[in-house]
């Protein structure tokens, strides 16, 4: 992974072999959006919350990242990324929904903005699904 830092914001280029979302998780941040994502990946689970559970779509074959977006929070202490992508597919077709897993091919290039002052905390909903609770960051 290349990855530059600024005060704002964090640019990353994911290689070919690397995993998402690991790869995401693994820059360390607990407040930040994810502003854009575009490149390649294959082998990938997308999720679908049916009101009790996630079902997957699995898709094997290389397909073009269409779009990227979420956001970075907190949940006891370690990262976690909840995004939604959409892809294109062979034939013209996109599909979407909750990022659940995905090999990058050939490249993935990832823009995430900081967001200093706030706590991006995350607890299960009585839904079942980890629910957001920004809170403003002390000091």
């Amino acid at each position: 992974m290349l990855r530059v830092d600024t005060e704002t914001t964090v640019v990353v280029r994911c290689q070919d072999g690397e995993r998402l979302p690991d790869a995401l998780l693994g820059l360390g941040l607990t407040a930040a959006g994810l502003v854009a994502g575009v490149g390649m990946v294959r082998d990938l689970a997308l999720g679908y919350w049916d009101g009790e559970k996630y079902v997957e779509e699995r898709i094997a074959e290389p397909a073009e990242l269409l779009s990227l977006q979420g956001n970075l929070g907190d949940e006891g202490g370690k990262p976690v990324l909840h995004a939604h992508a959409t892809v294109g597919l062979r034939g013209g077709r996109a599909i979407g929904g909750h990022l659940l897993a995905a090999t990058v091919h050939n490249t993935a290039e990832i823009i995430l903005l900081r967001l200093p002052g706030v706590r991006m905390r995350r607890r299960r909903d009585p839904t079942g699904l980890l629910g957001l609770y920004p809170e403003a960051a002390a000091g």
